[in-house]
């Protein structure tokens, strides 16, 4: 996760950092596709360490139903190593721990990337089929609606070209 969020900043830098040159669609197209995939790594990431963490909740909730002093066993880097619940409980707890933080993190990036994306399709003037239209889009749709019903006109669509 970390790598991806290092090349956040550098592909917006390098976008805002260029001169206002006119792109191809083909290059919008591909820089957007290219963030969404972003954003579904990011996504598939957090899932997976999700259920890690679930993973660890179970494990833990399980050991501490059983003596301290009983042999458990842990697969290490994939060697299956015999230690005794007393040492691979705190392990565990400091790993549940710290997947915590990496979910709060991940959540974190994720709603970034939304947001640039969120940005690039504004910039771009993006409209992805089959999706409602951004918040200001439909704020301005229900200002259109409001007049439209204080006029008497209910059979008239206004839209914003």
């Amino acid at each position: 996760m970390a790598t991806q969020t290092a090349t956040v900043p550098a592909a917006a830098g390098s976008a805002s950092g260029k001169p206002k040159e006119k792109k191809s669609q083909e290059e919008i197209y591909a820089e957007f596709q290219q963030l969404r995939n972003q954003q579904r790594n990011l996504v598939n990431n957090l899932n997976t360490i999700e259920m890690d963490l679930k993973e660890h909740k179970t494990v833990i909730d399980t050991l501490k139903t059983v003596e301290s002093s009983r042999k458990c066993f842990r697969l290490i880097g994939g060697v299956l190593v015999e230690q005794t619940v007393e040492v691979v409980l705190p392990q565990l707890e400091q790993n549940k721990n710290q997947l915590e933080k990496l979910i709060e993190e991940g959540k974190e990036q994720i709603t970034k990337k939304g947001l640039e994306i969120n940005l690039f399709k504004d910039e771009n003037n993006i409209k992805v089929r089959g999706q409602e239209p951004t918040q200001s889009a439909a704020s301005e749709e229900k200002e259109n609606v409001s007049e439209e019903k204080s006029s008497g006109n209910r059979n008239v669509l206004v839209g914003n070209l």
